[in-house]
């Protein structure tokens, strides 16, 4: 199993547009996978930017299909600014 980290940035006038497209996708995501995400950001802002962080924790190789056909369904690349990039995890027992 993997955890998902993907972080952007979304303007400001576009961040309660986005939160609203986000909250949605995860939750037909989740009903569909049952792996439910969490949204966060930075504290700060800086030049009118946010930077946003979707969590998705226990995800299977399945999941990235599903999370990428959701994206693209949501449109969220409408709402932010540049790429959306992941980073991957995994518990340290099973990178040994």
């Amino acid at each position: 199993m993997r955890d998902l980290y993907i972080y952007y940035k979304v303007s400001e006038r576009h961040a309660d547009a986005l939160e609203l497209r986000l909250r949605i996708m995860q939750a037909e995501l989740g009903a569909l996978s049952g792996v439910y995400g969490e949204i966060k950001r930075r504290p700060d802002s800086r030049d009118g930017l946010q930077t946003w962080m979707e969590i998705y924790a226990g995800t299977g190789d399945d999941f990235d299909a599903a999370l990428s056909d959701a994206e693209r369904d949501a449109a969220l690349s409408e709402l932010i600014e540049g790429e959306r990039r992941t980073e991957v995890f995994m518990d340290l027992s099973l990178c040994a």
